[in-house]
């Protein structure tokens, strides 16, 4: 492989920063009703689950790497690799629409965050914030893009740290015993978003030349940070706001902020790290599934992927600054959990199991039970999510 190997160290960087996104700025927003307790419950299962789909992506990955003699390996190659062309087409417009729907949301984001701090119009602020982290992704060798990701989540820590500080005074431990089991299948959506990383599996695959026990560490060690973050975001938020409960149209976050400058400014900085650390993550998965599709030769000094990257959702965070919980909804419902739920365990089955003479170097443990049991459980949240819907409830 004619590239500088990452780090283990980076690249859980890369799969913590990628995780701790837009998705813990939602979590108070999609967790209220349900409670700590039942929430808490469900970040621990959700954080498990998102676990073994990583670790199927990257034994598809790695044998993928193997029998082509290459790194770089896309999702939808992996896909038309074990489920053949019609799961290639399915699996790439997948891929697409949930990385569109979620830079569209991170763009929006920062667009609005930057316009507010720096107090310049937002499409100003977003598309500053657009070219600044994609001519970084684009220039920055894998070793110099670690250092700086891992500077952006330690940064990420530091702004959290503080801000459950200063948050914590407020908060009402009692409150948190408040369970609301029956809330639960709503927030599943939101929760699976908030433990995406899967799209870097490759690339970290890539980075570390093919170790697999590199790489299960990497993902092992770069999804517990998250949820440990998750846990304590939840609890200082709900126990500052009564345990949630607050309706499913506020806002803790922007409750919280409302009731002290200080904390509303933590807020804002933690947001915009937290969307920068993951937007350089699904940049460099979407940049690279790009390439793939193009047939472009392997590397990142590409310009073609990085614009089709980074353009269709920079003009629709302009036209549409508003989609932020819209799009992370139906980015969970719609695209993670079909993509790295229903997906993996797919790819992982066909070539454990299947006719072809494709490598089979396993590295998730179990038979096809379990294999079936991964892609069920994500199937059965998308038809709760589909007849809640239809019903309206």
């Amino acid at each position: 492989m004619q590239h500088t190997p990452g780090t283990t160290f980076g690249s859980a960087a890369l799969v913590a920063g990628t995780t701790v996104g837009a998705g813990i700025l939602a979590l108070p927003y999609a967790t209220q009703e349900a409670g700590f307790v039942a929430s808490s419950a469900a970040l621990v299962v959700t954080c498990a689950y998102s676990i073994v789909t990583g670790l199927l992506v990257a034994e598809v990955s790695v044998n993928s790497m193997c029998e082509l003699g290459q790194g770089g390996v896309s999702l939808t190659s992996m896909a038309e690799r074990t489920l053949g062309k019609p799961g290639a087409r399915f699996a790439g417009a997948t891929y697409l629409f949930l990385h569109y729907a979620l830079l569209v949301a991170y763009i929006a984001k920062a667009g609005s965050i930057v316009g507010d701090a720096a107090g310049v119009p937002h499409a100003v602020a977003a598309i500053t914030f657009a070219a600044a982290f994609s001519a970084l992704c684009f220039w920055a060798s894998p070793r110099v893009l670690d250092r700086v990701n891992s500077a952006l989540v330690v940064a990420v820590v530091a702004s959290f740290l503080a801000l459950l500080a200063l948050a914590s005074g407020g908060m009402d431990s009692r409150s948190l015993a408040r369970a609301n089991w029956a809330a639960v299948p709503a927030t599943l959506p939101v929760l699976s978003l908030a433990f995406v990383y899967q799209n870097v599996v490759p690339v970290i695959a890539s980075n570390l030349e093919g170790d697999i026990r590199k790489v299960r560490t990497a993902v092992v060690a770069g999804v517990c940070v998250p949820l440990a973050m998750f846990l304590a975001w939840d609890a200082v938020i709900l126990g500052s706001l009564g345990g949630g409960g607050g309706g499913a149209h506020t806002d803790p976050l922007a409750e919280l902020a409302a009731g002290s400058p200080a904390v509303g400014a933590l807020i804002q900085a933690f947001s915009l790290l937290a969307i920068a650390t993951s937007f350089i993550g699904f940049v460099l998965g979407l940049s690279d599934f790009l390439a793939d599709y193009l047939k472009l030769p392997a590397g990142r000094q590409q310009v073609l992927p990085y614009a089709l990257t980074v353009g269709p959702p920079l003009a629709l965070a302009l036209s549409f600054p508003d989609l932020f919980f819209r799009a992370l909804d139906i980015a969970g419902t719609y695209g993670v959990l079909v993509l790295f739920g229903v997906l993996p365990a797919a790819m992982a089955y066909s070539e454990r199991y299947g006719d072809s003479t494709l490598t089979r170097f396993q590295v998730v443990p179990g038979g096809r039970a379990s294999l079936v049991l991964v892609g069920a459980l994500a199937g059965g949240v998308i038809v709760n999510q589909l007849l809640a819907a239809v019903t309206g409830s």
